[in-house]
């Protein structure tokens, strides 16, 4: 048996339960090991009723206080009672446990849940219950993992397969090199793997933690750094003379460009004619304008007789780029062709745009990934604009290739992120940065507020619809659930029409909509047809809306703070004075500050750099993902230090072995070639 086995070797699985596994991404021992719980139960010391804190799972030893109660009907059923001891009183609740009330009497009793606040005041929901005698001192100090699970497959299942997979490590599969591992004292695989899976205390934790971390980002890197490697050998078959229609193009905008594009431009022409291929990040916060720049380079290709793609992450957004496109050129008088290609068009349509680019007629195509499709012949393809949801792996960029010649990519990022994390991560792309807004970008107004301010938030949402304006609330979640009182975009749009009355269009979205129908409904907003838009974060990358000025978050304490600043970027897109609400159901103080972090500056790497500072080196349980980069442990925020580490330990294995041809390097090499193959060519980065 080795890490290529499936773990249907393992005792007590079958072909069903292998299926299962197969579908959670762990159906081999290899990748069972590495699917690494999602959380702990953390078993600590109980703590006095007086001192239980919102948002926290706890422990509280009290005496049953009163008569249990129970009330609801067959969809909702709700078990109460308090618990008290010398320092205060809680109430607890279960859902769909009607038998607690025959079980639970009276007497001591322990309980370990999660503490919200609701509209009576704390409240413990769901715990799991410890009578006396069950010896819960046991469980004291311990960390229960927690798997991410599929329909029918259990935790526990998850966890009996793990331990017998942990049996198979082999200390000499070790990837590090014995070197690597004491210069940053970390510990072995083997130890790492169990550690990670079944922790006795935090301290393991954090070392097994520390060291897988520091691989995975270790694999990437090094990645990273051979694509560059071979994409720097990569010659530049184009040739791209000054066009004099580019700047008359420019001195005829009605706005001047910002120094940080203008220098943006230069570096994106300076490669566009140069000897290599270029690649290139370019990275600017939400309306800095990086759009026009990749626009500049889409133009001077068209105008030299070659082709140039753009690439958007929604068909709206594909849409709103060709409607602009299209229109600019007409307005400015550019003679090219743009043409629009999405998965949605009908056959007849999709032929016919082929035609237009298979003939060269097209010298601009905008679209979705149905641009890289088999189907799609360019005639000259020179540039392809993506977006960073849409990074290019190198399969992409072969297929690409292997139409015509390597074309030049250029990748656009609003993510906020420093740039000495960014340098990293996007190791085989140079980067540009735009660092200021354009100037007639007036500032969005923030506020950071609690729920008794919702009444006054909807007379000034009001006021502004009044005005020819248009709003976004954002909900987290689609549908009530009975564990978490947050807002939710289907009871939230209902009540909020009742609330703004007649006159005003309402309509919510959300991901479990088709993409017909949350096209439809963008659409619709883009157009003025609804002036209120309830959503979850599915419109985090939408249209262009620069008629909406209000942004009103309900729970914002729910969302990382990279993610609440691209969704504040909806609004602030025209010429009105645009704001956005904050609001907050929690009293903690960890919330209020790094909300007002947001209600103090509109700067996405100010943002990023904060959130850093304030995450800090202990907040390793629940981490909150990024997500920018799909890592299964690590997280590049929380992680910063440790992916510097990775990196300074890349450039020194490079610097010795370019080609990984040492034997110390011999099982590093391997992994690297299974997991390009597996990953970054299979699938965009």
């Amino acid at each position: 048996m080795n890490e290529n086995s499936k773990i249907s070797t393992l005792k007590g699985i079958g072909d069903k339960t292998q299926a299962l596994f197969e579908k959670a991404g762990a159906g081999t021992i290899g990748e069972l090991i590495r699917y690494y719980p999602r959380g702990y139960d953390v078993y600590d010391n109980p703590v006095p009723l007086g001192e239980v804190e919102e948002g926290r799972t706890l422990t509280v030893t009290g005496t049953i206080y009163g008569r249990v109660q129970f009330d609801g009907n067959q969809n909702r059923q709700v078990t109460r009672l308090f618990i008290r001891d010398a320092t205060g009183t809680l109430k607890v609740i279960w859902f769909r446990m009607p038998f607690l009330k025959s079980t639970l009497r009276g007497g001591v009793i322990t309980l370990r849940g999660r503490v919200v606040r609701r509209r009576d005041g704390l409240v413990m929901e769901h715990p799991e219950i410890f009578y006396p005698g069950s010896k819960y001192e046991e469980k004291q100090g311990t960390l229960q993992p927690v798997y991410a699970l599929t329909a029918g497959l259990t935790n526990n299942a998850v966890k009996k397969a793990v331990m017998q997979a942990v049996e198979y490590l082999d200390s000499k599969q070790d990837l590090l090199p014995e070197e690597v591992r004491e210069t940053y004292s970390l510990t072995d695989f083997c130890s790492a793997v169990r550690g990670v899976h079944f922790p006795q205390n935090k301290e393991e934790f954090y070392c097994a933690r520390e060291r897988l971390v520091f691989e995975e980002f270790l694999i990437f890197i090094l990645s990273l750094r051979i694509i560059k490697t071979r994409e720097d050998k990569a010659i530049n078959s184009f040739t791209f003379p000054e066009s004099e229609s580019v700047n008359s193009f420019l001195n005829a905008l009605p706005y001047e460009l910002t120094n940080a594009q203008k220098r943006v431009w230069t570096e994106i022409k300076k490669d566009m004619s140069g000897k290599h291929v270029m690649s290139r990040l370019v990275q600017g916060d939400v309306g800095s304008g990086k759009t026009i720049v990749a626009l500049l380079g889409l133009i001077l290709a068209g105008l030299n007789g070659y082709q140039g793609a753009m690439m958007a992450p929604t068909e709206v957004l594909a849409k709103q780029h060709y409607e602009n496109v299209s229109s600019m050129f007409r307005q400015y008088d550019i003679p090219l062709k743009p043409v629009l290609l999405t998965g949605s068009m009908r056959a007849k349509e999709k032929r016919a745009v082929y035609e237009t680019i298979a003939s060269g007629e097209a010298n601009i195509v905008v679209g979705t990934h149905a641009l890289i499709q088999d189907k799609v012949n360019y005639h000259n393809l020179a540039l392809v604009v993506t977006d960073e949801q849409h990074r290019f792996g190198v399969k992409q960029r072969e297929a690409l290739a292997c139409k015509g010649s390597m074309p030049h990519i250029l990748v656009m990022s609003a993510t906020p992120i420093p740039r000495s994390l960014a340098m990293i991560l996007y190791g085989d792309l140079d980067i540009s940065v735009i660092d200021e807004l354009p100037k007639n970008r007036l500032p969005i107004k923030n506020c950071v507020v609690d729920t008794g301010y919702r009444s006054t938030a909807y007379r000034f949402m009001q006021k502004q619809v009044k005005e020819g304006r248009q709003c976004y609330v954002i909900c987290p979640m689609v549908e009530e659930s009975e564990s978490l009182e947050v807002e939710n975009v289907t009871d939230y749009t209902q009540s909020l029409k009742e609330a703004m009355g007649g006159g005003i269009t309402i309509a919510c979205l959300h991901g479990k909509m088709k993409q017909s129908e949350k096209d439809s409904i963008m659409e619709a907003f883009g157009r003025n047809e609804i002036q209120i838009l309830v959503s979850t974060t599915v419109i985090e990358v939408g249209i262009d809306v620069p008629n909406s000025t209000v942004m009103l978050i309900e729970n914002a304490e729910r969302f990382g703070l990279a993610q609440l600043h691209q969704l504040r970027g909806r609004v602030g897109r025209g010429e009105h004075q645009s704001y956005c609400i904050f609001m907050s159901a929690s009293k903690a103080k960890e919330t209020r500050e790094r909300l007002e972090i947001l209600n103090k500056s509109n700067d996405g790497f100010f943002i990023a750099s904060e959130d850093l500072r304030l995450r800090g080196p202990g907040d390793l349980f629940g981490i909150r993902q990024s997500g920018m980069m799909d890592f299964r442990m690590g997280d590049v925020f929380q992680d910063a230090k440790i992916l510097q580490r990775a990196n300074e330990a890349a450039e020194k294995i490079l610097t010795e072995d370019p080609e990984l041809i040492l034997e110390k390097h011999e099982k590093l090499k391997l992994y690297l070639n299974h997991f390009m193959s597996k990953v970054m060519l299979e699938t965009t980065l």
